[in-house]
């Protein structure tokens, strides 16, 4: 039976060392740059609500203005909010509705094909806000800090 070189051994067991000990950052990274688009497109939104309604009105979404006004308030608050790390999985929870509203009424009705399904950005941003709302904001978040207080 052959078996690895004890070198080969030694080097794993360093990359796997050094990944346990940095996977704070996944996260980290995870919610700055998606926090970011996220508040980023918010405020593109609000900056341009009345183009942003006219879209709602021309996909017949009830409600339009105040609709409008929800979804890109959801974004802009809750990009900020996931930087943050700041009450993460309810804010996550809030994305995802937003983000299965629009698939339902918006981009659903559009597409036929799974191979589409996949490849919408949508899809996506909704398995990377499920990430993050089972996984949790990690170790350099406000809420983890928040958690620590608490307990001690």
């Amino acid at each position: 039976m052959n078996s690895l070189p004890a070198s080969v051994i030694t080097m794993y067991r360093a990359l796997v060392g050094a990944a346990e000990r940095l996977s704070w950052l996944a996260p980290l990274l995870m919610r700055l740059v998606f926090g970011y688009f996220w508040l980023e497109t918010g405020w593109a939104k609000l900056h341009n609500l009345d183009g942003f309604t006219e879209r709602f009105i021309s996909w017949g979404i009830p409600f339009p203005a105040f609709s409008a006004g929800l979804s890109a308030w959801a974004e802009f608050i809750g990009g900020g909010l996931m930087m943050a790390g700041l009450a993460t999985r309810a804010t996550m929870v809030a994305m995802i509705v937003n983000m299965l509203v629009a698939m339902a009424l918006v981009v659903l009705p559009t597409i036929s094909t799974l191979d589409e399904f996949v490849e919408l950005d949508e899809t996506i941003y909704v398995l990377a806000l499920f990430w993050l709302l089972m996984a949790g904001p990690g170790k350099a978040s406000l809420d983890h800090l928040i958690a620590k207080r608490l307990e001690a």
